[in-house]
């Protein structure tokens, strides 16, 4: 038996039989704004709308007022395209995820260096107001991009955010899709920023064919690491509170921000050690490059002696889905403890279709988000639970859109919602497949 106590609108507080408090939220509802996108024969991304098939369909332009070009030349972009995928990596015929792999590849390209935007911009979505360029995002589809074997658009995506970063190394929570960047609104920085582009960078050196990525990401690489140790304080040894990849102010450390300091660190310690950047480029950014493996053991260190061993979002606090980050692939040894805390922090942030919510802080809105359940197919997936890897990527392709896009959202009744595609998402499903 449980009692209910109606605290407000919409939401109650259930006292189960054992003494356990569960919060009950409102099913928020929240539309599905396009089928999927595709290009024009000019390049410009034209969504698809809800209840219409992307099967055979190419717009001859998203502007009706443009005289329409020969249908010839929106076979041939066709054809460009399908080049393009089976150019790289694509798993084999008759994988049960193979059509996942393949929608979320196709998607990714699109949503980069559309008409307008400069070579190695990826576009978090179609909508208005995903159509800028996350560091987060962009270093998922770079690293992405590495793996399954498309190493210029891997470089170009990189390369954009090393002209988009400040001097001092500092990186804004989101940029304008133009070469001179900008800002599209009063958004403070986020400091995850640097760690996530010093891990892509790693992993886009890594999965190189001649070396040359080093020297041209040298800039990315060493002031992204400068700024991560100019953040940490010295008194306490942890980084600076700033906004995460919830963005929202905050006052006290997070651990998506403690974490992307450590992957950040450890990939900058591993690129000096297999000398893809050379000592004299880490002088000239201030930083002692013969210390960094040291530095990066501290802020392990501190870290589990901080956040362990729930690892919850704030120190003492509730589940997050932050905790993912400090597993592989992000870091090459997972931090102690962190792989239980993963698992034991899903029930907290499970919802009713049977995805993930950011953490237990979450709005309690019966919304599923497919980046943060993508995240633990990948923790999984790379932490040898297969299974468990198998069944979130299960999930993720049975609740995509009519077309095969991967929803930001997905409601408590398992219908796909918000923007379609994601690029975060389709980034997170081809790593955890191409491992």
């Amino acid at each position: 038996m449980s009692r209910r106590r109606r605290l407000a609108a919409g939401t109650v507080l259930v006292l189960t039989s054992g003494g356990a408090l569960v919060w009950q939220g409102a099913h928020r509802q929240v539309p599905l704004y396009q089928e999927a996108v595709v290009r024009d024969a000019y390049g410009v991304l034209t969504p698809v709308a809800p209840g219409r098939t992307a099967d055979g369909w190419l717009p001859l332009s998203a502007d009706p007022g443009t005289v329409p070009l020969e249908v010839s030349l929106l076979g041939a972009r066709a054809a460009a395209d399908q080049v393009w995928l089976t150019s790289g990596w694509l798993p084999e015929e008759g994988h049960p995820h193979a059509g996942l792999a393949r929608d979320a590849l196709r998607d990714l390209h699109t949503l980069t260096a559309p008409a307008g935007s400069p070579p190695g911009a990826v576009l978090a979505g179609a909508s208005p107001a995903w159509q800028f360029v996350w560091p987060r995002d962009a270093s998922f589809a770079a690293a992405a991009y590495a793996r399954s074997g498309h190493q210029q658009e891997a470089l170009a995506t990189l390369v954009l955010l090393q002209d988009l970063q400040a001097p001092d190394g500092s990186m804004q929570a989101r940029y304008l899709p133009a070469q001179e960047g900008g800002v599209p609104d009063d958004r403070l920085p986020q400091e995850d920023g640097p760690g996530w582009a010093l891990w892509a960078a790693r992993e886009v050196v890594e999965h190189g064919a001649d070396g040359a990525e080093a020297t041209t990401l040298t800039p990315l690489i060493t002031r992204s690491t400068a700024r991560l140790l100019d953040r940490i304080d010295p008194g306490t040894g942890m980084p600076l509170p700033s906004p995460d990849y919830w963005e929202r102010p905050e006052e006290k450390l997070t651990l998506g921000i403690a974490a992307t300091s450590l992957m950040g660190l450890e990939a900058a310690a591993a690129l000096y050690a297999d000398s893809s950047v050379p000592a004299s480029a880490w002088v000239g950014a201030g930083v002692d490059p013969e210390g960094l493996s040291e530095r990066a053991a501290r802020l392990r260190s501190r870290i589990v002696e901080e956040f362990g061993p729930g690892f919850p979002r704030h120190a003492g606090g509730r589940p997050d889905a932050a905790v993912t980050f400090l597993l592989p692939p992000f870091v090459e040894v997972p931090v102690a403890g962190a792989d239980r805390a993963r698992l034991r922090s899903q029930g907290a942030q499970l919802r009713p279709a049977g995805g993930l919510a950011p953490g237990a802080g979450w709005h309690n809105d019966g919304i599923s988000w497919t980046p943060e359940t993508a995240l633990q197919a990948l923790a999984a997936g790379h932490g040898g639970h297969t299974e468990e890897a198998e069944r979130w990527l299960d999930w993720l392709a049975d609740h995509r859109t009519a077309t095969g896009a991967l929803p930001e959202k997905v409601l408590h009744d398992g219908q796909p919602a918000a923007v379609a595609p994601l690029a975060w998402t389709a980034a997170l499903v081809v790593l955890t497949l191409r491992p």
